[in-house]
């Protein structure tokens, strides 16, 4: 089975850093696309979403402000012209028929300034996603959460003396040191020295995890039986080191091993990094101050002279804001990014634990709230290896158009994450051939989306004329991924070039 974002040309490079992903986007847009998209490189604000977390010291950093986000894309009414209806119909039809997307072929256009449906053909009949699940995964936590936020890792002090208590918060990025995968990531060994100075003379003995945060399967119903052990996802759990890896290695190709149990292998680190004498970790929830609001500075001890005040905070260690993870997530397409991502729309809306099964409700909802078609959407997971999921080209086209419309500030700053043409992410080999493909490089930039004989793609473009036109082309069926890729790519680029 080939998933999104491990096979030969949607691998991407995927270790770039953040100035780098910020920089190639910008650049890209500034040279080809400025006249005609009007892209807005984000100013001010997004310096304080991108800082890491300090490791200078082991007190805890000051809680940032929340900046008001600025849209990546300026509203998409500008520039243009409207193309007409039956010419987009006359160019693509010949390229939605080609027989390398298989025989089962979903596809919509739609002029986000208009409102103007320019092209559609089985267009509100939801098929399997794949990664282009993502997007809602991506709407959804942005307007739930919006693009400052950042997940908290709490230590506390346990029932006895010396247990202490890692409260799991969903963040998947944390790195063990500073050898770190996900830019801007919490240090697991930054949490450790803020508890070791916490605990003051008081000797570690024995770690819990907390992970009442997440609730039910740790894997989703139409995943395949083999992801986890190909390394695709590991086991969704709220906390973990590296995206549960077991090294910080993001592979060009093939999957990246995983620990059987992330949260135990993340827990065993950091007993061995505050000196537990004991390395055990057992699940437990955390206990609960006697008193509300006595939880002491992060930086103080727990204990009170010689007591043991069960409860009482150690230390605390913030993830990069989640406009950082979801541009990383949407990139390289990091599946255990996309179901921690998730999980934070129930959270937001007031569920005391999330599963598989109320992080699709919540998002749902939330796409209700936003005025999309959310009947159009039926979701298993977050990241789109289920193949149970069925998303409409509508319900993605009508996602991008609200994002790039303006009208919504936390949603446009999904733009920065989509992998660019030829450029970056899961499209960085992309529309390379045939050579009329190659027309589309650094102009569209979009979500791709694998599994075995499932090909998608949806995402922005500007044509030859200057219009910004948003798409969504699923593919069910095809034989040879590499041929339906193309397949692909060519009808983006057909849009790109055409005078319609």
């Amino acid at each position: 089975m080939t998933h999104d974002g491990i096979a030969p040309d949607e691998a991407g490079v995927r270790r770039q850093s953040r100035t780098k992903l910020v920089s190639v986007l910008s650049v890209v847009v500034l040279l080809a696309l400025v006249a005609a998209v009007g892209l807005v490189v984000r100013p001010g604000p997004v310096d304080g979403w991108l800082g890491a977390e300090a490791a200078s010291s082991p007190s805890a950093a000051p809680v940032p402000p929340e900046p008001t986000p600025t849209p990546v894309l300026a509203a998409a009414e500008t520039g243009g012209t409207t193309p007409d209806t039956a010419a987009v119909q006359a160019a693509l039809d010949p390229l939605v028929s080609a027989g390398a997307l298989g025989d089962s072929v979903h596809v919509s256009v739609l002029d986000p300034a208009s409102g103007s449906v320019l092209y559609a053909k089985n267009a509100d009949v939801p098929t399997t996603p794949a990664s282009t699940t993502k997007l809602l995964t991506a709407a959804t936590a942005l307007a739930a959460r919006g693009p400052a936020y950042r997940m908290v890792t709490r230590v506390v002090a346990g029932q006895n003396p010396g247990e202490v208590v890692i409260i799991g918060a969903g963040d998947a990025t944390m790195s063990v040191d500073g050898n770190q995968l996900f830019p801007g990531a919490a240090r697991l060994d930054t949490l450790a020295e803020r508890v070791k100075k916490s605990l003051g003379g008081t000797q570690a003995t024995r770690v819990f995890v907390d992970m009442s945060l997440y609730d039910g399967p740790e894997t989703a119903t139409g995943w395949g039986s083999g992801d986890i052990a190909e390394g695709q996802v590991a086991r969704i759990q709220p906390f973990m080191t590296n995206g549960g890896r077991i090294d910080p290695v993001h592979n060009d190709f093939g999957g990246d091993p995983r620990y059987a149990n992330p949260a135990n292998a993340a827990g065993k680190l950091f007993a061995k990094a505050i000196g537990a004498t004991s390395t055990s970790v057992r699940a437990t929830e955390a206990p609960q101050l006697a008193e509300s609001g006595s939880s002491p500075a992060p930086g103080a001890s727990a204990a009170a002279g010689n007591t043991w005040t069960p409860g009482k905070e150690l230390g605390r260690v913030s993830s990069a804001p989640l406009v950082q993870i979801v541009d990383w997530m949407l990139q390289q397409s990091d599946n255990v990014l996309a179901e921690a991502v998730a999980r934070q729309v129930p959270l937001a809306a007031g569920k005391p634990a999330a599963s598989f099964e109320n992080t699709a409700e919540a998002m749902i909802e939330k796409l209700r709230e936003l005025g999309l078609p959310a009947d159009e959407a039926n979701l298993y997971d977050g990241s789109g290896l289920s193949r149970n999921n069925g998303i409409s080209p509508t319900m993605l086209v009508q996602t991008l158009a609200l994002a790039a419309s303006g009208k919504n500030a936390n949603l446009s700053a999904m733009f920065n994450g989509l992998p660019v043409a030829g450029w970056s992410g899961t499209l960085r080999t992309r529309f390379v051939v045939p050579s009329p493909n190659q027309t589309a490089q650094g102009i569209v930039r979009a979500k791709t989306g694998s599994l075995s004989g499932v090909n998608t793609l949806a995402g922005v473009l500007v044509t030859k004329d200057g219009r910004v036109l948003a798409f969504a082309i699923m593919a069910v069926g095809g034989a040879n991924a590499v041929t339906a890729r193309a397949a692909l790519d060519k009808i983006a680029a057909r849009l790109v070039a055409c005078g319609c």
